[in-house]
């Protein structure tokens, strides 16, 4: 079953890529398994699928010790100061930095364990109130800090789009991303040399791969509807 979502999605992800002169290479898909057991992430690793995504610290961490070594774990959720010591060191990626004082407790535990974090800032690019992350204006600043902190490497923009019914609702805040990140590079920050889009989902990850997304987070399109704890 896994498997043939997989290779839907990836084809659609491919379609995407070449309507907008893309190479398929150029976008990471994410399969977002929060919620699922390690065995379903055993499953999917052997379809081939590497990058995985997770929104809790204690529970990624848990799963790690329960899968192949090779699995790439990506930590896409809201991340507390407290729980940033269980995320260093066993995610490739936090996608998730929405503030300075986080990503300075980022620093912080790097510099203890002797590692450079890669890192995307967090956009509230469409300002809802329910949302984590940053906006626009704030975004500079935390780039612009996050770029003089040596075991960091800022590498990009994340943002969760608003739930739509279509997905070319979404367009235009994708495209704000991508115009974002082009703005920051284009101000030369030290450090700093944006080039990942961290954005879509499981309803609207072929637009934002036409937008320019480096990575699309997709859960429910290939572990199907999530099972939530009661």
């Amino acid at each position: 079953m896994f498997a043939e979502r997989l290779e839907k999605v990836d084809r659609e992800i491919r379609e995407a890529c070449e309507k907008a002169g893309r190479r398929r290479e150029d976008v990471t898909l994410i399969a977002v398994s929060k919620t699922n057991p390690a065995e379903a992430v055993r499953e999917a690793f052997a379809c081939g699928q590497i990058d995985f995504g997770e929104n809790k610290a204690q529970e990624m961490v848990a799963k790690k010790a329960e899968c192949p070594d090779g699995v790439r774990w990506h930590f896409i959720g809201n991340l507390q100061k407290n729980k940033v010591k269980y995320v260093v060191g066993n995610a490739v990626m936090i996608h998730s930095v929405s503030s300075v004082p986080l990503a300075a407790e980022i620093e912080r535990i790097a510099a203890k364990k002797d590692l450079t974090v890669s890192v995307l800032a967090e956009v509230n690019i469409a300002d809802e109130a329910t949302k984590h992350g940053i906006g626009r204006e704030e975004a500079v600043e935390l780039v612009r800090a996050m770029g003089e902190m040596p075991h960091l490497s800022v590498e990009g923009l994340m943002c969760i789009a608003p739930p739509v019914e279509d997905p070319e609702e979404n367009r235009p805040y994708f495209a704000a991303m991508r115009e974002l990140l082009n703005e920051i590079n284009a101000m030369g920050l030290p450090g700093v040399r944006l080039h990942e889009l961290s954005m879509g989902m499981s309803g609207d990850y072929a637009v934002a791969a036409e937008e320019g997304a480096t990575f699309v987070r997709v859960g429910t399109a290939l572990f199907g509807a999530r099972k939530y704890p009661i």
